[in-house]
């Protein structure tokens, strides 16, 4: 055998040798290399943010629905989540990450195919299969936010095709056009883990469904929450998972995480501060409701900035975004008369706003040097968050009408009886009691 091989090397130059080995060396540089701490970090971010949607998101909006009607608005929160589980693997996720097509949508395939178990997305050297999981949290907790507009009077059957329509119309879209490459990422867009993405995105949704279907019927009279505990433990367990969709949307376990995790902490915990504040001003209440809400604030402004910005930057877009936050769910609303029943849009869409504006401004690029905001000597920052501000809003307001719709004549109407709406959708829709008191 080892005549054989000395054989067959006198049969070859060296210098082919050589060749051969140096090309074979740089194919092995250029191909990437797993990243086992980034990996197992970013797995659990994803089980973080799955847990905000049928755990946190659900009790959060559960707690403040009647209780004729807490299990239909934590179901319409958790099979948010299992639609999107289903959509994304079909098509969402290759219209929103695909390959860039104009800069509008991007595709490759459905249903995942041609991604291997081994295929390495370059950002923070993760499976790409990983990345795919990561993001499809990001779509299934996004369309549950919205559901909290338009609770206690929608057919469960028309949220649901309403659901799977929105991810494929409007989400994806977005998503793509902020992180997939689209236009908006052209612009210089920053959206770090999702204010434009998600919390302007559901809220604008949400006020457009709301508007769409019509005031409760007896919206304006006195309404009180089934369960406040329940509210703050969804709040706190918000919290709780959306380290892993600040931190985890650096994609790798490095400093910019870890600025993004104590910054995002810093803006829920001054936020719920400056709502209490001035809800005790107005009100002469501390109340827990209120307190829950501005961590929610809080937590939605700082989200586009976590990445970009530092602790004392956190600690006025949080402050900004209690007070702006109450000013949208006990000013706005009773100013316009629409009937966002759980505040949606005047947490999420008001404070999104905020936030995505608030990185224009505060982004350090000592923090992140992929953005630099107004402090910092680029102005223009400021302009570029506007128009992906008003860009996000026209878009999700058109399609989400333009799907809701659909959704309703699929339906045969969205909105349920006046006798299933009085009774509660609790027993009409599901056949169940939240409390049973025998």
């Amino acid at each position: 055998m080892r005549s054989k091989l000395l054989s067959l090397a006198t049969l070859l130059p060296l210098s082919t040798l050589w060749a051969a080995e140096e090309a074979a060396a740089e194919v092995a540089e250029a191909a990437p290399t797993l990243d086992v701490g980034n990996t197992a970090w970013v797995l659990t971010a994803t089980a973080l943010v799955m847990f905000m949607t049928p755990a946190g998101l659900a009790l959060f909006y559960g707690g403040m629905s009647r209780s004729k009607n807490l299990l239909n608005t934590i179901a319409m929160s958790v099979m948010g989540y299992i639609v999107a589980s289903i959509v994304w693997v079909i098509a969402g996720y290759t219209l929103a990450f695909g390959t860039d097509i104009g800069g509008i949508i991007g595709f490759d395939s459905l249903f995942l195919s041609g991604i291997k178990v081994t295929d390495i997305w370059a950002t923070g050297n993760i499976p790409v299969l990983l990345f795919v999981a990561f993001q499809m949290t990001f779509a299934g907790i996004t369309v549950s936010l919205a559901s909290g507009a338009i609770i206690e009077r929608l057919k469960f059957s028309t949220w649901l095709i309403f659901a799977a329509l929105w991810i494929l119309a409007v989400y994806a879209p977005v998503a793509h056009w902020v992180w997939g490459g689209g236009f908006l990422s052209k612009l210089g867009v920053l959206d770090f883990a999702g204010g434009t993405v998600v919390h302007i995105n559901a809220g604008v949704a949400g006020l457009v469904i709301a508007l769409m279907l019509g005031k409760r019927a007896d919206y304006g009279k006195a309404m009180f929450p089934s369960s406040v505990t329940l509210t703050v433990l969804g709040a706190s367990m918000l919290w709780f998972g959306w380290f892993g969709f600040n931190a985890g949307s650096e994609l790798g376990a490095d400093g910019i995480a870890a600025s993004a995790f104590l910054v995002t902490n810093t803006a829920a915990a001054i936020a719920a501060l400056s709502w209490m504040t001035i809800e005790y001003i107005t009100y002469k209440k501390f109340t827990l409701l209120g307190i829950a809400s501005g961590i929610v604030a809080g937590l939605v402004a700082i989200t586009p900035a976590a990445g970009f910005v530092d602790t004392g930057a956190s600690l006025i877009i949080g402050a900004v975004a209690g007070i702006v936050a109450f000013y949208g769910v006990n000013g706005l609303k009773k100013a316009l008369k629409y009937d966002d029943s759980l505040d949606a849009f005047g947490i999420h869409g008001v404070a999104g706003i905020w936030g995505a504006l608030a990185t224009g401004i505060f982004a350090n690029p000592e923090v992140n040097e992929l953005g630099t905001g107004l402090l910092y000597g680029n102005a223009d920052q400021v302009m570029i968050q506007i128009e992906g501000i008003i860009v996000t809003i026209v878009y999700t307001a058109i399609a989400t009408a333009i799907v809701f719709k659909i959704a309703s004549i699929l339906t045969g109407g969205a909105r349920v009886s006046a006798d299933a709406e009085s009774q509660g959708l609790d027993e009409v829709e599901h056949g169940e009691k939240a409390f049973n008191l025998r």
